[in-house]
């Protein structure tokens, strides 16, 4: 049942959007009364935050994804950084609700944001490590170097500045391959 309300859920904030969505539309959704949605969530942030976890984890997912390849070190930090800004760039223009939704868990400081940073640098460290050890980069501390690349990152990851990228018309995806560029010869690495 709680996965059949948080699909009734996200199906409404894709709609209207979390701000519009009630409790009250979540449960009509799906024939029954507001008072038996909160018989499996203890509140209506409890049901945004799942929804948020869920939007998260897609990027997260794709990170995972790329981390897996059996590609060098370098290729694979490209186009992880590549894949995750054009998904969430992709979210700011076709799935707006869903983005003014991590926006808000941003701004906000929702823990489930702060434990999707800290996943999205575990997996730069583990490429950074990887990319060591075979020699691609030629830096000592992958976790250092993994937070400064988290943090060279941010403006094509943190979905207020992609969103302000964007309607200024600035050419977000040039401007990140100008980036990641900088980001692999900080790490040792030319072109």
């Amino acid at each position: 049942m709680r996965a059949r309300i948080l699909e009734a859920a996200e199906d409404q904030f894709r709609r209207v959007g979390y701000h519009k969505t009630s409790i009250a539309d979540i449960a009509a959704e799906l024939g029954m009364s507001p008072a038996n949605v909160y018989r499996f969530f203890p509140s209506r942030d409890a049901i945004n935050q799942s929804i948020c976890g869920r939007v998260v984890n897609e990027v997260a997912d794709i990170a995972f994804a790329i981390a897996r390849t059996n590609a060098p070190a370098m290729e694979k930090l490209g186009q992880l950084l590549t894949a995750v800004h054009l998904h969430n760039k992709m979210t700011l223009v076709k799935a707006k609700p869903m983005h003014d939704l991590i926006v808000a868990a941003t701004q906000e400081d929702w823990p489930i944001i702060k434990a999707h940073i800290e996943q999205m640098v575990t997996i730069f460290e583990a490429i950074i490590r990887e990319g060591i050890e075979v020699g691609d980069f030629e830096i000592e501390d992958a976790a250092e170097a993994a937070r400064a690349v988290k943090s060279a990152f941010m403006p094509f990851f943190h979905p207020i500045l992609i969103e302000h990228s964007v309607q200024h018309g600035e050419d977000t995806e040039a401007s990140l391959r100008d980036q990641i560029r900088f980001i692999l010869k900080a790490l040792g690495k030319s072109d």
